[in-house]
């Protein structure tokens, strides 16, 4: 028992469990181990195992090296992994090997899904030998998540820690079995080749928020196919599922004209060097992207300062967690004026604005909102800007025309009539004059001959018809805004005057 359980040899190496061990032992550094058990000697990064057994003799088969890394082994030659698993999938025996798993949809070209719609598609597999199964199935999410704080990446971290505020509301959740294994047996077999599972569901009819990814938090759809495999990971692909809520532009809400006024006093105190006012208007509250909102402005500077009046469209996105809110606001868009001198004035009419491609307004998430605004501002140099800010709704369904506005239209003209008093004279004109209007040539032409019959005696004997046509086209009296017989009241003499 007091033998060396592991000798030297003369080329350096050391016995390892009746094999050679292919790491060299420098001479002098092998410790001697007790008569008990095994233990661990440690050469610098080297750890020899003393197993507590002789060693067999040295043979040229034992004096072969181990396999390198990466290399494959065989299957006699690989030790089993801890519950069946790990590995190389093409080396798992009947298991088998999945070469590609693919999900398509069925219209690839349809950019966004919306409530109510039915999403199709093919689920693709590919496998190189026959592959043994448990299941394959199908999933549809839609979440809106809205989290910030030192561990708002991730939900849940390794110390337990939370993030500071975070919220999640739910709109889809579905699962569908594209294939399932025979009752009793757990498991199925795929022959090689390629596979092809068609799957097709229906979006919940409540509304569904717009998809969206934001600073805060983020609305997402998804579908993901997963693989169940016996004693190997599933395996799962995953694709994006764009959803949109639709928002009208033409409902009457949405096509009410915006107007606000605003002035503002540069300077303070006893040294003011004027105001300066700002008015604006725009035709409706809903656009849409692509389309360019026409802007009508009036600024008038009585200041002593040069100013500019400037114009954008904002984004607010507002995100609410655990109670608490969240604000990010920036510039999309933006259009500059002309610089504007003390004493003078600048109009717009239909500075046009472009709305470029964004995210349509959110409106019916309850923890995640986009609102838009158009903002008219004017730069004074040394104060405080003069700002006007419109609401704005950006929609899916565009602006169809001028016969969807009469509603809009009309309260527009109740609201604001002064334009009908521009267009009516102080003093009312008189009417034309029938000779301007029918000539005597006309008038000729139209009055037919009728000869007097023999038999008749005197105007009796005219025809009605006659006497009609005859005035067909007999001017009325001239117009006159003076009466020309004052005194005259007994006559019965026709009025000479128009009313």
């Amino acid at each position: 028992m007091g033998k060396k359980q592991v000798s030297r040899l003369a080329n350096g190496q050391a016995l390892w469990a009746g094999r050679v061990s292919p790491f060299p032992v420098p001479v002098g550094c092998v410790k001697e181990t007790g008569p008990r058990c095994g233990c661990f000697t440690r050469l610098g990064a080297l750890a020899v195992v003393a197993l507590g057994v002789r060693p067999a003799p040295v043979t040229a088969a034992s004096r072969s090296p181990l396999p390198r890394p990466g290399a494959t082994a065989g299957l006699g030659d690989r030790a089993p992994s801890p519950g069946g698993m790990g590995g190389e999938a093409g080396a798992d025996g009947p298991r088998g090997r999945v070469k590609s798993l693919g999900l398509v949809f069925e219209d690839e070209s349809k950019g966004c899904y919306s409530s109510g719609e039915t999403v199709a598609g093919h689920v693709l597999l590919e496998a190189a030998e026959p592959v043994t199964l448990r299941g394959l199935r199908l999933e549809a999410q839609g979440r809106a998540t809205s989290a910030w704080g030192p561990s708002a990446g991730a939900r849940v971290c390794i110390g337990g820690a939370s993030p500071a505020a975070s919220s999640e509301v739910e709109y889809l959740n579905l699962r569908l079995s594209l294939l399932e294994a025979p009752a009793g047996e757990g498991v199925t077999l795929l022959q090689p080749g390629k596979h092809e599972f068609p799957f097709r569901f229906q979006l919940p009819s409540e509304p569904l928020a717009t998809s969206f990814t934001g600073k805060y938090g983020s609305i997402q759809y998804c579908v993901r196919a997963v693989l169940e495999r016996p004693q190997v990971p599933d395996q799962s692909v995953r694709r994006e599922l764009q959803v949109v809520s639709h928002v009208d532009v033409n409902t009457p809400p949405l096509l009410t004209p915006m107007l606000k006024t605003q002035e503002k006093m540069v300077g303070c105190w006893l040294f003011t060097s004027g105001p300066v006012s700002l008015s604006v208007k725009i035709e409706r509250k809903g656009y849409c992207n692509g389309e360019a909102i026409p802007i009508y402005a009036e600024i008038e500077n009585c200041s002593s300062r040069l100013v500019v009046p400037k114009a954008a469209i904002f984004q607010t996105q507002t995100y609410l967690a655990s109670g608490k809110t969240k604000t990010v606001r920036h510039m999309v868009a933006n259009v500059r004026g002309n610089h504007i001198g003390s004493g003078s004035t600048d109009t717009w009419n239909g500075k046009m604005l472009k709305i470029p491609p964004v995210t349509p307004s959110i409106l019916d998430c309850c923890i995640i909102r986009v609102d838009y605004s158009l903002a008219v501002y004017i730069h004074i140099p040394g104060a405080k800007k003069l700002m006007l800010e419109l609401p704005l709704v950006i929609g899916t369904i565009p602006y169809s025309g001028f016969g969807r506005r009469n509603s809009s239209m009309a309260s527009q003209f109740s609201m604001d009539m002064c334009w009908l008093a521009l267009a009516l004279p102080e003093q009312p004109e008189a009417p034309p004059n029938y000779a301007d209007v029918v000539s005597e040539e006309e008038f000729s032409r139209h009055i037919p001959p009728y000869p007097q019959p023999s038999a008749c005696d005197g105007e009796a004997c005219y025809s009605m018809f006659a006497c009609i046509q005859e005035f067909r086209f007999q001017p009325p009296p001239l117009y006159s805004e003076v009466d020309p017989h004052p005194g005259d009241a007994q006559e019965t003499q026709p009025v000479s005057f128009i009313l």
